[in-house]
């Protein structure tokens, strides 16, 4: 029955009827189904499948046919069967399990890890469930404290729409995985028909594969879905699986209270140990103490008196030492000062005979240099005979080749000088 096509006003339904073969359509037919058959059908499905009876699921049916020749064929349903229409889900069911079984994918989130504390949950569930709202208040106010962040993923969770809106969150929540640590699926209750959807391969196989655990609390139906069994933990209900949450805290916080309360009482006896050692140790210290102290202060006073007596005796000596050097002092400080002043004395006078040969040494070195220096002064040179020519500018004149004829001469003599005018000049080679 792919549509019911029930008109309320009326109460009457209108179904379509279609066969399918590879997913193609083959077959289709109008039928009807009056009022009163509906209500008498819908009673029943309501009673087995606790389901009503919709669109979207395979029947088996009771029909009386009629042919007009004006409308054709017609088919009015009497009854169906609503058994037919549950073992049809089984069927689905089955063969899902089957196909994930042989992709080697059944168990696979299963074995991804779970985080030690899972605080960060994304729930894809219906903003107004009933389910939803057990969920969180059971987190939100239990009673040891722990905390938990959900942020949902709003999504349908019944008939044929719920199975892309629930994949379509499940690709949204992989966007952003880091920022969670599982994924809960919540639904509150409802029967077999109801959770078709949750035996369909392609939903369960995007959860078979999900990176992230996936825990479910669907309903509170005994048929465990196919999405329940491959899902890394199915909860009957949502209030369970919030519990199975606060669970995983308490596995680690009671541990970690035993823990702590262990190491409070170890430390305290620890403490207690130790304040008594401590005590006991204190009580040696100060017994030693004493005894050191008493020990140190005989040795002290010991020490002190004949620290005294060394000290007088060193100090007499000293003064002994003292009066014998003072007497060695005045007695030969007298022969030491005359001792210095006898060799003062031959010091001096050897200095100054050494003075007075060195000065008589540089007056003889002086006189006979004087005597060189008058040997060779121009008036003594002059007065043996020779003589100094200037030219007119009073210049000595050492080559006859720099004057001319007509010059004026000066000679100098030893007595006097002599002007001459040149006549002729005659050069070595004019003598020659």
């Amino acid at each position: 029955m792919n549509k019911l096509n029930h008109y309320a006003h009326s109460g009457h339904c209108y179904p379509e009827l279609v066969e399918k073969k590879d997913g193609k359509v083959i077959a289709l037919m109008k039928a009807m189904l009056w009022k009163n058959d509906f209500y008498r059908i819908d009673q029943r499905f309501h009673k087995i499948l606790k389901e009503p009876i919709k669109d979207g699921i395979n029947i088996l049916f009771c029909a009386s046919i009629s042919f007009d020749p004006m409308h054709g064929l017609s088919l009015r349903i009497i009854d169906i069967d609503p058994v037919f229409s549950l073992g049809e889900l089984e069927r689905e069911k089955q063969e899902t399990i089957e196909r994930l079984k042989r992709e080697g994918i059944y168990d696979q989130n299963r074995k991804v890890a779970m985080a030690m504390l899972p605080q960060r949950i994304a729930v894809i569930s219906v903003e107004t469930s009933k389910g939803y709202s057990d969920y969180l208040k059971i987190l939100e106010h239990n009673p040891w404290g722990y905390t938990f962040f959900n942020f949902l993923f709003p999504s349908l969770l019944q008939s044929e729409r719920a199975i892309p809106s629930i994949i379509n969150q499940l690709k949204r929540i992989k966007k952003v995985i880091h920022h969670f640590d599982a994924v809960a699926i919540i639904r509150g209750g409802g029967g077999d028909v109801g959770l078709s959807s949750f035996n369909n391969y392609e939903l369960a196989r995007e959860i078979a594969l999900f990176p992230l655990p996936v825990i479910t609390g669907i309903g509170h139906s005994t048929n465990e879905t196919v999405v329940e069994m491959v899902s890394f933990k199915n909860a009957i209900t949502p209030t369970e699986l919030a519990d199975y949450l606060i669970q995983m805290f308490h596995n680690f916080s009671v541990p970690v209270k035993k823990a702590e309360e262990f190491i409070t009482e170890r430390s305290l006896r620890i403490l207690k140990d130790e304040r008594l050692k401590f005590h006991n140790t204190m009580k040696y210290f100060k017994s030693v103490t004493q005894h050191q102290l008493s020990k140190n202060h005989n040795n002290i006073a010991g020490l002190t008196s004949a620290l005294t007596q060394q000290a007088k005796f060193q100090l007499l000596q000293s003064d002994q030492n003292i009066d014998r050097n003072r007497q060695h002092i005045l007695k030969f400080t007298p022969l030491v000062i005359q001792y210095r002043r006898q060799r003062t004395s031959e010091i001096v006078n050897r200095f100054l005979k050494q003075t007075a040969d060195f000065i008589m040494a540089q007056q003889q070195s002086v006189q006979q240099v004087e005597k060189h220096v008058n040997f060779l002064n121009p008036e003594n040179i002059l007065k043996r005979g020779f003589s100094i020519t200037l030219d007119q500018h009073g210049k000595a004149i050492k080559d006859s080749a720099k004057l001319n004829a007509g010059d004026t001469i000066t000679t100098i003599l030893a007595s006097g000088k002599v002007v001459s005018k040149i006549e002729d000049v005659l050069n070595h080679r004019d003598d020659e």
